[in-house]
């Protein structure tokens, strides 16, 4: 797979959006738009990086919705105990309402499992195990109390192009809410160094880089993992807005670069795996955009 992919973006109301699923699950249909050739992934645009015309903004995001395109994520407990172990099991219901067993990978796997909470203090990018009979299943941690949102990112076998559903999981026990975790430019996450540069902008596109080190020396040799040397995803603070991006350099570090368009001013965790000696590390940052795309952007820490 090629890993040099073009990131292109979704528009959601002011600008041009990225593929992002807001935290809401009623379900209304959207007839697909062409995909383009460069995206790969389920939740991209199919407008140039920064487009702002009408024919973008037409198009909902991706994971708006617990049902789109007459596919439907049916999650089979959506009810949880917070510090128990919990078997996530769910399934992808086709336009038939039966469970769709054919898939087309996208970057090495069938479907892409992303569970974070409505505080975006955690992160967990799964990949679940299929049956026969068309049910997903896959160990998830949920560590608080609390509303937590289940992103199912894919393309069914046939269709023109993927599509992200969302839908709530709710886990009981002692809620303590926390507000936005504090991150500066620069994270330490299980003995690496990552460093964010550039910026989000509502509107216009731009660029961001990650570069891991550790030890103080840059790291040259990460592995790919899921066919590339690192994935990021973007979630909007508020509404859980949803974005998958991928690299759109091939070197194996130290940097890795992603070209992205922000939908509107606000909040954004972002969180990137990567792997190197065989072990994926995930790096988490907060990053406020710009007020307008004519102001200048800046980060911002809570």
């Amino acid at each position: 797979m090629n890993t040099a992919l073009r990131i292109t973006a979704f528009t959601a109301g002011l600008a041009a959006a990225f593929g992002l699923a807001l935290g809401v699950g009623n379900a209304t249909g959207n007839g697909p738009s062409p995909r383009p050739a460069t995206a790969a992934h389920a939740g991209h645009d199919t407008g140039a990086p920064g487009r702002t015309d009408d024919a973008a903004a037409d198009h909902l995001p991706g994971g708006l919705q617990i049902s789109e395109r007459g596919y439907t994520l049916s999650v089979e407990n959506p009810f949880v105990t917070a510090g128990a172990p919990t078997d996530l099991r769910f399934r992808i219901l086709g336009t038939d309402g039966k469970p769709v067993t054919a898939y087309q990978q996208e970057h090495e796997k069938d479907l892409h499992l992303i569970v974070a909470p409505r505080d975006l203090s955690t992160f967990q990018h799964l990949h679940p195990t299929f049956a026969a009979d068309g049910t997903w299943s896959a160990p998830a941690a949920v560590p608080a109390a609390g509303e937590y949102r289940v992103f199912a990112d894919f393309t069914p076998a046939g269709a023109a192009e993927g599509l992200t559903l969302g839908a709530d999981l709710h886990a009981a026990g002692e809620l303590r809410p926390a507000p936005l975790p504090e991150t500066g430019r620069t994270v330490t996450v299980d003995g690496y160094t990552v460093t964010l540069g550039g910026d989000l902008t509502p509107g216009r596109s731009g660029r961001l880089t990650l570069s891991v080190s550790k030890d103080g020396k840059p790291v040259t040799d990460l592995q790919p993992y899921l066919g590339a040397y690192g994935h990021l995803v973007a979630l909007r603070a508020g509404d859980l807005a949803y974005l998958h991006v991928h690299p759109d350099t091939t070197a194996p570090g130290p940097e890795i670069g992603f070209t992205t368009t922000a939908p509107s001013p606000g909040d954004y965790r972002l969180f990137l795996d990567f792997k190197h000696q065989d072990t994926v590390h995930t790096a988490a940052f907060t990053l406020t955009t710009a007020a307008h795309p004519t102001e200048p952007t800046a980060s911002h820490q809570h």
